[in-house]
């Protein structure tokens, strides 16, 4: 019956990035005329497929210039491979001293990418961060947990790095986490243990979306999470392509006590 599970997780996963609300992380509101959109899992629009080079750009900071919107409040590098350097770059650009929203997608930043991120003051406005796909571990993961400017967080998406529990553990039990309403932790090797951190953690109360798909959660960490007494906000919560079989995945559609996450809000299968 697992096997019935992932077999649906797989015919399903590309339609998922398009279609589930919240899961493309939408960038084009905040960048009018920055020349791209989208980022997270697929971008709605689709468009930052702007160039498939094999190595950073050769000008950095007139590409990030490029890629940032004219109020200075928002830039959109998905996908741009800046790298480390990149990111050194980045956090010294003044014009970016204002920006709310960084989409970073793919961009082979890693841990000490992630410590430049969370060590700028440049981003003591950020409200909205994507780093999908950056081979980011726990020890980045540490960094954001800890950084002194990254305080004003909404949305965070960190899908398809290496977190693992402790990685996960580390981000929500920070204080950096009590303004997120958005969080993406898809695709990270997250088990029952890191589930029941996020199902217990008091620093999650203003959370309305949560995404946890492909990861290790059997239906013991899903019942944890969708009966926590701390996610009273949540609203979504994406948990496809875990290890619970199908029948356990219909029983616990009739276990939800969140008061705001409806049966139809839960993706099981």
């Amino acid at each position: 019956m697992i096997r019935k599970v992932r077999h649906i997780a797989v015919v399903f996963f590309l339609g998922i990035f398009i279609s589930q609300p919240g899961w493309a992380y939408d960038a084009s509101k905040h960048q009018k005329g920055a020349g791209a959109h989208g980022g997270g899992h697929g971008g709605k629009g689709g468009g930052h497929h702007y160039g498939r080079r094999s190595g950073p750009p050769k000008d950095i900071p007139a590409h990030i210039k490029e890629r940032t919107s004219p109020d200075g409040t928002g830039i959109n590098l998905n996908r741009s491979q800046i790298g480390i350097e990149g990111m050194g770059v980045l956090a010294q650009t003044s014009a970016l001293a204002n920006v709310q929203t960084l989409a970073l997608q793919g961009n082979k930043l890693g841990d000490e990418g992630v410590r430049i991120l969370a060590g700028a003051e440049t981003f003591k406005h950020v409200e909205k961060v994507s780093l999908w796909g950056n081979e980011i571990t726990e020890k980045g993961a540490q960094f954001i947990a800890q950084s002194t400017t990254l305080s004003h967080l909404k949305e965070l998406v960190l899908s398809r790095n290496k977190l693992g529990d402790d990685g996960a553990i580390a981000i929500i039990n920070s204080d950096n986490a009590r303004s997120l309403e958005t969080l993406n932790l898809d695709n990270n090797k997250i088990s029952d243990r890191g589930a029941k951190a996020i199902a217990a953690s008091p620093k999650l109360e203003n959370l309305k979306r949560l995404d946890l798909l492909a990861n290790e959660i059997s239906a013991e960490g899903v019942k944890a999470l969708i009966q926590s007494s701390t996610l009273k906000n949540l609203e979504y919560l994406q948990i496809l392509g875990n290890t619970y079989d199908i029948d356990s995945a219909h029983e616990l559609k009739k276990m939800i006590s969140l008061p705001k996450l409806k049966p139809e809000n839960l993706v099981l299968f």
